[in-house]
């Protein structure tokens, strides 16, 4: 993802079907130009969904190129040491190519499914990322090991305790639900917190989660709100401001807002099927602009 122009597919059905089927999507995708394959995380969900970092473990075999990583993984549902070692085996799979990203979720029944405590969910990240580094550090006896090259810790979350997260000890910062001018605005506060804590201003990548639908200008926004409302489980009228709908060109064009305002690396999770063949289309209309990176997400 460092800068390089490229694009990500994502698998946006919600299926679970074999490791054949899964692979085939994944070459697919780096086959299209894909920078980077994410993955989502939720252990308890209305809709069948794939485990994250299993997933991704396929998607390493299978492809040779593109950034693997999770969009994101709520460590607090998951024992830290245990991910630490499966983020370890990731970025040795991979070639380096793993970036696990962090957040907490927001779904209380999902929490209280797993026995976790959703009131607690920050406190818990904040030391479920301690216990990674203590694990990583590889040092005594029973030690993990084999170690790999350090993993990037990427953080989502739109709110200021999420931000201020990613500030202080963060890799990456890929929020969700947020306009164009509420990005450029926290992207701002995001840079002057990182200095705060003692960092370069520009030690934390910059990214964005974009929901697309690609189609006719004037279908588009509705069948692609429809989707996401399906999936989510949410009125269509909650996604309105957060959905680029449209023809390619019309969603080129309102990605370039996010890309204006700051993002490094706008996630594209594609509000429909077939994905692949959504995001070619989108991708194609972005070209042009080296400097920056259209990916994807996989939900």
């Amino acid at each position: 993802m460092q800068g390089e122009p490229g694009s990500t597919n994502g698998d946006t059905t919600g299926g679970t079907g074999g490791a054949q089927a899964l692979a085939a999507l994944c070459r697919r995708a780096e086959q299209s130009g894909a920078d980077s394959l994410w993955a989502v995380d939720h252990l308890y969900w209305p809709h069948p969904i794939a485990e994250p970092l299993t997933t991704l473990a396929v998607a390493a075999t299978v492809t040779a190129r593109p950034t693997l990583g999770t969009c994101v993984l709520q460590l607090p549902l998951r024992t830290p040491d245990a991910v630490a070692k499966q983020a370890t085996a990731l970025q040795l799979l991979s070639g380096g190519r793993f970036v696990l990203g962090l957040g907490v979720g927001s779904h209380e029944a999902e929490y209280r499914r797993a026995g976790a405590d959703f009131h607690r969910r920050g406190r818990d990240l904040d030391a479920g990322v301690a216990a990674l580094t203590r694990a990583w550090e590889g040092s005594g006896d029973y030690a993990q090991t084999p170690v790999s090259a350090p993993v990037p810790l990427w953080f989502g979350g739109a709110s200021p305790a999420a931000r201020r997260r990613a500030a202080i000890r963060g890799d990456g910062w890929v929020p969700l639900f947020v306009t164009p001018d509420d990005y450029a605005a926290a992207l701002a506060d995001l840079r002057r917190e990182t200095v705060e804590a003692g960092r370069p201003p520009d030690a934390v990548e910059a990214g964005v989660v974009v929901f697309a639908r690609v189609g006719d200008d004037a279908e588009a926004p509705r069948q692609g709100a429809e989707w996401l409302s399906r999936l989510y489980r949410l009125p269509p009228k909650a996604f309105e401001r957060h959905l680029v709908a449209g023809s390619p060109e019309t969603c080129a064009a309102s990605l370039e807002r996010y890309a204006d305002a700051g993002a490094r690396h706008i996630v594209v999770m594609v509000a429909g099927s077939p994905a692949v063949e959504h995001f070619a289309q989108l991708r194609a209309a972005f070209t042009g602009r080296p400097e920056r990176t259209l990916v994807g997400a996989r939900p």
